[in-house]
């Protein structure tokens, strides 16, 4: 198989071990998905990370959603390996997932399928964009999320170093102003928490796939892979996968 990278550059890559790819939540990094690591011991697992965190906190955060996808873009390019991959995302990870399938099958490089939990797909609109609420009420939307442990929330320096990383994430979710369109060639499983907001919108992601779409429900809040990890696994590694 070759494969181009974004400067245009080929490159063959050998039949090797299946690769997933993670892209990480809003506030997230690289290492948002350790809890689920010893669950996924059949994959090459490559976490990814945007600027501004972890690995890349040298750096300046990205604001605007498409930018991210494409510094997303290249670093899958950059690691693949084969056609035996497949992607992953978590809430604002499940768009970036998707719009990364897509710019991968513009390149015809076809993702087995993508997995999204935790966000109910591109046109569901939330009553409110939490990037633009006031600390004290952000901090609060946080916390019912579900997501930020209890003691960051506590710790006020600690809080005040995270918070401008998830407004700036936040911010790339804005969904009265994010306009994902298209479909992609790819199968999608999608995933939510039965207590989550828009969790009877899961089925919109059928709209957007020519293939295959499942989904499932599972019990939890919008974090509900902290207690689902090795069920979400098992939906990953239940596909069978193709060969180079």
């Amino acid at each position: 198989m070759v494969i181009e990278d974004m400067n245009g550059n080929s490159e063959k890559h050998e039949n090797r071990r299946r690769q997933l790819f993670l892209f990480h939540f809003a506030g997230g990094s690289r290492y948002s998905f350790e809890f689920m690591m010893p669950f996924l011991a059949d994959f090459e697992v490559i976490a990814l990370e945007l600027p501004g965190r972890g690995n890349r906190i040298n750096e300046n955060l990205t604001k605007d959603f498409e930018e991210a996808a494409c510094d997303f873009f290249g670093q899958v390019l950059k690691s693949l390996k084969g056609l035996n991959f497949v992607l992953y995302g978590h809430s604002l990870g499940a768009l970036f997932a998707f719009r990364v399938c897509q710019l991968l099958e513009q390149r015809n490089v076809f993702p087995t399928y993508i997995v999204v939990s935790g966000n109910p797909g591109p046109g569901i609109t939330l009553d409110k964009n939490l990037s633009e609420l006031k600390r004290d009420d952000f901090v609060s939307e946080l916390i019912n999320l579900g997501g930020i442990p209890h003691e960051i929330v506590e710790d006020s320096d600690t809080l005040d170093f995270f918070i401008p990383i998830l407004r700036s994430d936040f911010g790339m979710a804005d969904y009265k102003k994010l306009k994902l369109v298209g479909v992609i060639n790819a199968p999608i499983y999608a995933l939510m928490g039965d207590k989550e907001e828009s969790v009877n919108e899961i089925t919109n992601w059928k709209n957007f796939t020519r293939a295959d779409f499942q989904c499932n429900v599972l019990d939890g809040n919008h974090f509900f892979i902290y207690e689902q990890a090795e069920r979400i696994a098992n939906v990953i590694k239940s596909f069978n996968l193709r060969n180079n």
